[in-house]
């Protein structure tokens, strides 16, 4: 009885149904064919699921009993997954860009024929034909008209002419932003195009003398391209070890701090100063008489174009700076000419400039020093230098260590100048009245200045007189100029200090 409860336990179901027992069956139906097939049939139900990689190379018809296919269908596979390695390189390559590249070149499948390549993945700037690019207008033939009769179309409708005006916005230049105009149902009068055109083409001029200006010129306080390759060389050559920054500006040069290096075992100064000449020839225009009747640069400014005449301008500082240092008159000391950049030494202490005599504040012994240092500096200028500031005043003279320099003498020149004297009358102009008017009792007036530093003995008050006279002395002694072949100042004699050799010159 036990037994029998256990066994109805063991096949009742838990949904409460009773389970039904399996119908037993015979040893005959077992051995039958049919069963045999019926239960193959039910066992094979569920069939494997086919690889879908290999379906993506070949069909359910392909022999694969070859070598020969077997090999071609591995090399597609190959292509296929280099194909999809390329198309990332691509996509990183050009990352956010406006201006993109295509690798399709490289492509071992066309992508027409890509079937892992999916639509969103196409960039139709890649593709030759873009189904977006606006249809060419349509144009009339050279015979200027089509059509006939009441129908006839010239090259002057209103219509085509708008149509071409607009396909025309496509030749303005790559700045120019035309927006979407191509691409829309758009008629552009011949007013309004060519005042576009008009408008392109001065932007344009306007660009390339920005540009111009920017590549090839020196502005207040920073420097061109090739100036600051010229300032990076000096620092890389250990003559400079530092440039620091603008200390003043002028109408022709910008002047620079730098901390001094060594240059052929000879020591710079702890602090030296760059004065470079600006390379706009908007000031030296102007300035072309302070040199080209030089005897000393007339030969080489009539050979040289405009920009190389500035780098005569720095190598004409040098030169005086050089005669009249030796002449033993306070003024910088030259360390190295590059081109347009001459290197001296700075006049002040700790980074901070010496004042112009303009700006210094000098009590009454102190501008009368100044005024009799001044006036021994140009009589020895004139006699021993055998040169003339001609541009000399309180903004070209320096007060330090109690002592007056003389700065800025790229435009001086020989008394023999056929206007030397009358530079010199003018200096000696600007000195009397600074003087003057700054208290100095003892201050000699403009006429006798001009006597006791040329050493002539012009007898007239009259200013207008004076000058006239000046001027029948040039004339006379015009015939009495010396030869450009004989040259009083050797510049390869006078101690002037070396140049940097570079073979970039331009």
């Amino acid at each position: 009885m036990d037994q029998l409860e256990v066994a109805t336990q063991e096949t009742k179901s838990p949904w409460g149904a009773p389970a039904l027992a399996p119908s037993p069956c015979s040893l005959a139906d077992v051995m039958s064919e049919e069963l045999a097939r019926q239960l193959d049939e039910e066992g094979n139900t569920f069939p494997d699921c086919p690889d879908s990689d290999l379906k993506l190379t070949c069909t359910s018809e392909a022999e694969t009993s070859s070598d020969l296919i077997l090999a071609q269908m591995l090399q597609m596979e190959f292509d296929r997954e280099f194909d999809t390695q390329l198309r990332r390189e691509e996509k990183k390559f050009n990352g956010d860009s406006k201006v993109s590249i295509s690798f399709e070149n490289y492509r071992m499948v066309h992508p027409y024929e890509d079937s892992d390549s999916s639509e969103d993945e196409v960039d139709w700037q890649d593709t030759r034909h873009d189904p977006y690019r606006a249809d060419k207008p349509t144009t009339t033939p050279k015979k200027g008209f089509v059509g006939k009769g009441k129908n006839i179309t010239t090259k002057h409708d209103e219509e085509v002419c708008g149509r071409k005006n607009t396909a025309r916005m496509d030749n303005f230049a790559p700045e120019v932003q035309v927006g979407d105009g191509l691409g829309m149902d758009l008629k552009l009068s011949n007013q309004v195009y060519n005042a576009l055109k008009r408008h392109c083409q001065s932007e344009q001029r306007r660009s390339a003398r920005l540009h111009e200006k920017k590549e090839h010129s020196t502005a207040e306080h920073a420097v061109d391209p090739k100036t600051r390759l010229l300032m990076y060389k000096m620092v890389n050559a250990g003559i400079l070890e530092t440039i620091n920054g603008c200390i003043s500006t002028g109408k022709e040069s910008v002047v620079f701090h730098a901390n001094g290096g060594s240059f052929e075992e000879k020591i710079v100064p702890e602090e030296c100063v760059l004065k470079v000449f600006k390379t706009t020839l908007n000031e030296f225009k102007n300035r072309d008489k302070y040199i080209k009747d030089d005897y000393r640069f007339r030969d080489r400014f009539s050979k040289l174009n405009p920009r190389k005449i500035i780098r005569l301008w720095a190598e004409k500082e040098m030169h005086n700076l050089t005669r009249i240092k030796k002449a033993g008159i306070p003024c910088p000391d030259v360390i190295i000419l590059k081109k347009h950049i001459l290197v001296m030494s700075f006049i002040g202490q700790d980074h901070v400039p010496a004042p112009k005599l303009k700006e210094a504040i000098l009590s009454s012994e102190d501008m009368k020093k100044a005024y009799y240092q001044v006036l021994n500096m140009m009589q020895r200028l004139y006699q021993d230098c055998n040169l003339v500031h001609a541009d000399l005043s309180e903004y070209n003279m320096l007060w330090h260590d109690g002592q007056v320099w003389f700065i800025d003498v790229s435009q001086s020149i020989e008394p023999t100048h056929p206007h030397g004297l009358e530079f010199l009358f003018r200096d000696c102009r600007n000195v009397a009245t600074f003087f003057q008017k700054a208290g100095v009792a003892e201050a000699l007036n403009v006429f006798d200045l001009f006597n006791t530093v040329s050493g002539l003995q012009i007898n007239s008050d009259n200013e207008a007189d004076f000058l006239a006279q000046i001027e029948a002395l040039e004339k006379r002694n015009e015939d009495h100029v010396q030869k450009p072949g004989k040259k009083i100042f050797n510049a390869t004699c006078d101690g002037s200090p070396p140049q940097l050799n570079t073979d970039d010159d331009d």
